[in-house]
């Protein structure tokens, strides 16, 4: 896969992309990811890539010239996904992480200021993408988040190549709970079914562990969910304690 990026900072991608999982996607060319300035695809002698809005108003608006610009130097007549990371964007879930991480190449644009003119969302981008109902400063933050959860779907990434896919979220439910040695600790003892060594019998511990936390924490999920009769009936007894 190919992903590109499009920021008025592009250093603040620098630790990210050279650290941890990301760096090891690269590394073994999984990904590749570059970063690019939209400053230098203005055509203001002072790099000036942001404008009053038309009508008046609050802060400055991030123009279209230099974004088309930016964007078609590096497709070069190709049709990739292009995501604009904004607040009025659909909300990322782990479904859409999933379809994007099938896709060849990837292009975020980064915005900063009082937003975009219109003619970016409406002719340029193919998503809008929101990571949550709140606002940050720029799209630099939410675009490394949606990164790194793509990256770590794509194959050969993950040391176990099957490690994502009981993930929170990926099967629709929160993760079970997870122990590790000691067995013990300070009288805090992990459960005995897990040092069982019956692997059928944990497989179930952990599907209703996964329905336990998910119906604690999210139960919103759950009525998105198909739940098999198996799985009603222990909800129905979660629900009577």
């Amino acid at each position: 896969m190919n992903i590109h990026v499009l920021s008025l900072f592009p250093d603040m991608f620098t630790g990210v992309f050279g650290s941890s999982i990301l760096k090891k996607a690269q590394e073994k060319e999984a990904v590749s990811i570059t970063v690019s300035d939209i400053r230098d695809f203005s055509n203001n002698k002072h790099k000036q890539v942001d404008d009053y809005p038309y009508g008046g108003g609050a802060g400055m608006v991030l123009k279209p010239e230099p974004m088309f610009q930016a964007v078609e130097s590096i497709t070069e007549g190709r049709n990739p996904r292009i995501i604009l990371m904004c607040p009025q964007g659909e909300r990322f879930t782990q479904k859409k992480a999933e379809e994007l991480a099938k896709e060849e190449e990837l292009v975020f644009l980064c915005g900063h200021y009082e937003g975009y003119d219109e003619r970016i969302r409406t002719n340029l981008v193919t998503d809008e993408i929101s990571i949550g109902d709140f606002v940050l400063t720029g799209g630099e933050l939410p675009a490394m988040t949606v990164i790194d959860s793509i990256v770590r779907l794509l194959p050969g990434v993950l040391g176990q190549e099957d490690s994502h896919i009981q993930d929170s979220f990926s099967t629709g439910l929160l993760e079970h709970p997870h122990y590790t040695r000691p067995a013990d600790f300070r009288g805090m003892k992990v459960p005995d079914i897990l040092l069982s060594g019956n692997h059928a019998n944990i497989d179930k511990w952990r599907e209703q562990e996964s329905l336990r936390r998910t119906y604690e924490r999210r139960p919103d999920l759950l009525e998105q969910m198909e739940l098999t009769p198996e799985q009603k009936t222990f909800i129905d007894r979660l629900k009577s304690e």
